[in-house]
């Protein structure tokens, strides 16, 4: 199993979207990140939550525009974007340490692509 991201879409400056993160048949176990990478950039953490605890870390970048949330009956977690300006533009990826057969693993989404155009 691995984490599945869908949402993305192509939206106008000071639009909204809503990514979500599903972690079917996997028991996320340390945390879970969304991160993003724009062309030509390396990936970069956009917000961080911890399991158990859901402690929050957004990147400055982000702050007071996005909201990560839970629903943990659905294991889906989901990204609230607001105010999207174009340099939100990147393929965004949620990553998480689940439990595994023996110890931890870390699994990776493919990825779901957010284009804000000006």
């Amino acid at each position: 199993s691995e984490l599945v991201e869908s949402g993305g879409d192509l939206v106008q400056l000071g639009g909204s979207l809503r990514l979500s993160c599903g972690a079917a048949g996997l028991t996320v176990s340390i945390y879970v990140n969304w991160l993003r990478q724009a062309p030509g950039n390396g990936r970069e953490l956009v917000v961080g939550i911890t399991v158990p605890g859901g402690r929050i870390a957004y990147a400055d970048s982000v702050k007071g525009r996005f909201t990560v949330s839970r629903d943990n009956a659905k294991k889906t977690v989901y990204l609230e974007m607001n105010s999207l300006k174009p340099e939100d533009t990147a393929v965004y990826y949620c990553n998480a340490i689940v439990d595994g057969i023996v110890g931890y693993l870390e699994v990776w989404g493919q990825g779901t692509l957010v284009t804000v155009s000006s």
